[in-house]
């Protein structure tokens, strides 16, 4: 199959063309290796080629929606048995697992044929992807700067052509982050409908879900169809379904939806005016489709919200680096000093204090319940200024320098929650402000491609709808695509 060919094709549409046997599962994997080989040199998406596998696969007799389709996983939590799963982390590059995740084991059962993982910060820590073991992801519309993180390597492959559609997971907005930066679909499911099994019951209390980034709607809904298929039977509840597939809901036209809108950063930082244009343009877009649009305010002190989010993934990431030392006997040397900061900060967190800011979740999720019985969907930039330049959010050189001599010291703790890193914090967060609150809360949010910087740069906008709302964030996101599709391919 010629590249030309290949992508002008999403993922629904090759399945078809599989089915209709007007190509094979092989032609396909050839032509998405083919681009990965003509293009990964320059964005640096693929860190684990998995070739000679998805060859054997691709001559087996495929069965399910996505029969022969091309896919990657992302390189972190999305366990292929016999393979490593990386976590951008040094110290976790050889380490096989020993069985699929859910996730995984979902993709292959739909008929995908997996040809390799997708960069990502060490352990999806940051909104860009930029790690030390495997260097930095790039966005192929603008190769200086950013495809986001922490799915900035999913991302970058699908924006580049690489394939249409690829694994994604979301704790803080990493599908809808590296989505707004390279112009997709960027879609984080509500809590507990996507299984986190079998060596989890959920991440990070329920804030963190696996999904895809995808150039289109109809790939995202198929593919929510697809994880969500049958409940997972070790998960901590049961999460409700429709009556009808996504895919159906995706192709219905919502009317009249009422929608509030801000563009103010939730920490109280600087929001570009480009991301404010990406809102103003998104709503009067939606207005002259007939919903109702007008500024609104969640209410929430979002920068409480933030840093107790911040509690939770720090006490995370302390964990996190103290079961990997102990699986595989890595030193300090196997993480990156950014993991070890954010690490310590975990570490000094008192039992109580987590458990009064987990507490606090609750009044979020009632808070932003409140603001749904008012309005239909929240409308926000999904970033706060166009992607960052490649090296832009690096930790500033006088706290690194500080915090090398403290590790050496064992004294990290010491930095980890003083004014300097708390600031440093913020500095970093304050491009993407507006996504910790569809996680901490458990709420579906989406990010769409519906602007772009009078430079070419994507930009993004984010819908965050109620539990359950799923199939409404798919339908109005299908009406946004038809009126001003969006289909694209960088040309590298």
């Amino acid at each position: 199959m010629e590249y030309a060919d290949y992508r002008e094709y999403d993922a629904v549409g090759l399945a078809e063309l599989v089915a209709r046997r007007e190509v094979s599962a092989a032609e396909l994997l050839e032509a998405a290796i083919a681009r990965a080989e003509a293009v990964n040199g320059k964005v640096n998406a693929i860190v684990s080629p998995m070739y000679e596998l998805a060859r054997e696969r691709a001559g087996q007799q495929l069965t399910g929606p996505f029969a022969g389709v091309p896919f990657l996983l992302k390189d972190l939590h999305q366990d292929y048995a016999g393979r490593p799963t990386g976590s951008g982390c040094r110290a976790l590059g050889s380490l096989a697992a020993t069985e699929h995740s859910a996730v995984v084991q979902r993709w292959l059962d739909a008929g995908l044929v997996v040809f390799g993982k997708t960069n990502t910060p060490e352990f999806g820590a940051k909104g860009i992807t930029e790690p030390e073991a495997g260097g930095a992801t790039r966005n192929p519309w603008d190769l200086d700067r950013t495809s986001g993180g922490s799915s900035g390597g999913a991302a970058a492959a699908v924006a580049a052509g690489i394939l249409p559609m690829a694994g994604a997971s979301d704790g803080g907005g990493s599908i809808r982050i590296p989505a707004a930066a390279c112009g997709l679909v960027g879609l984080k499911p509500g809590r507990g409908l996507v299984p986190a099994g079998p060596h989890f019951a959920e991440y990070l209390h329920g804030a963190a879900t696996d999904g895809v980034v995808s150039r289109t709607v109809r790939d995202s809904a198929a593919m929510l169809d697809v994880l969500t298929a049958d409940p997972d039977p070790g998960g901590p509840f049961l999460a409700a379904r429709p009556a009808l597939p996504y895919a159906d809901l995706a192709r219905r036209t919502p009317q009249g939806l009422r929608i509030g809108f801000t563009t103010r950063s939730p920490l109280g930082t600087a929001v570009d005016p480009q991301a404010v244009a990406a809102v103003t343009d998104a709503a009067e877009l939606l207005a002259s489709l007939g919903h109702h649009v007008e500024p609104a305010e969640t209410g929430i002190d979002e920068q409480r919200l933030a840093f107790d989010f911040l509690t939770m993934w720090c006490t995370q990431l302390a964990h996190t680096v103290a079961e990997v030392r102990r699986r595989t006997g890595a030193g300090p040397d196997g993480f990156e000093l950014d993991t070890h900061l954010l690490a310590a900060a975990g570490r000094k967190v008192k039992a109580p204090d987590y458990f009064a800011a987990h507490d606090r979740w609750n009044g979020y999720n009632r808070a932003l319940a409140a603001f749904h019985r008012r309005y239909d969907l929240l409308l926000t930039p999904t970033l706060a200024r166009p992607p960052v330049r490649i090296g832009e959010l690096a930790t500033p050189a006088p706290v690194r320098a500080v915090a090398k001599v403290l590790l050496r010291l064992g004294l990290l703790g010491a930095l980890a929650g003083t004014r300097a890193w708390e600031k440093a914090v913020i500095e970093n967060l304050s491009a993407t402000p507006f996504t910790q609150l569809a996680n901490v809360t458990g709420r579906p949010a989406v990010s769409l491609p519906t602007y772009r910087t009078p430079q070419g740069l994507p930009l993004g906008v984010q819908f965050v709808g109620p539990l359950g709302g799923e199939g409404q964030l798919l339908a109005l996101a299908g009406q946004l695509e038809q009126a001003r599709p969006w289909h694209r391919t960088a040309d590298l």
